[in-house]
């Protein structure tokens, strides 16, 4: 269990060499407040709609389900289960994405490669601090879900993330290892299979309803 948890701190460490080509900004409009004296006036975000300037709020997207019926409480209690991981593992996983578009942004501005390992191997190091503790509180199968979840939010596997960084050679040895305890770094995200519920209860626990 510790090689595992040392394995999936490697990756998110890994992530780091990862360039954003996928990235995706979703622009969010958000109410600014502004405090003057003792009031605070609410600034309502505007827009020009054919030559009237007017109110523009986004709303929250909204999922409707049907309900799901199951068969036992066996399922009941795993479905329950893959709640309380999605919300333990999703955080950790956006954050490795924000890492990798920070660190993209941070590596354009290094005009050395000497440079630009040097910021790799120092953010390596600050990353396996700051989230190896983490870690170690992660069940096996939440870091099995962890390194899927980072698939759906890279479009990355942990595999071609060790690979990206580390070779081809060192990914090949990370994946085997992997392997001996049941877990794969190559394992994709598959929102419309084999991980339709988890795309399900992700979706909730994004909009807050469960």
């Amino acid at each position: 269990m510790n090689r595992l948890i040392h394995i999936a701190t490697t990756i998110l460490a890994l992530c780091t060499a990862l360039a954003a080509t996928a990235q995706e900004k979703a622009e969010r409009q958000q109410a600014v407040r502004v405090k003057q004296g003792t009031e605070t006036l609410h600034l309502t975000p505007m827009c020009i709609y054919q030559g009237d300037t007017i109110p523009s709020v986004q709303l929250p997207t909204v999922y409707v389900f049907k309900p799901l019926r199951f068969k036992n409480k066996r399922q009941q209690r795993r479905y329950t289960k893959l709640v309380r991981d999605v919300k333990k593992t999703l955080p950790i996983a956006k954050e490795i994405r924000g890492i990798i578009i920070q660190t993209y942004k941070e590596l354009q501005r290094i005009p050395t490669e000497k440079g630009r390992k040097q910021y790799l191997k120092e953010t390596e190091k600050r990353l396996k601090e700051e989230y190896t503790p983490r870690m170690k509180k992660l069940t096996f199968s939440q870091g099995k879900l962890l390194i899927k979840l980072v698939d759906r939010e890279t479009d990355s596997t942990g595999y071609e993330l060790v690979k990206a960084f580390m070779g081809s050679f060192k990914a090949g040895f990370y994946q085997t290892f992997a392997a001996l305890f049941g877990a794969s770094l190559k394992k994709e995200y598959d929102a419309e299979g084999d991980d339709i519920l988890t795309e399900r209860v992700i979706l909730l626990v994004e909009s807050g309803a469960i």
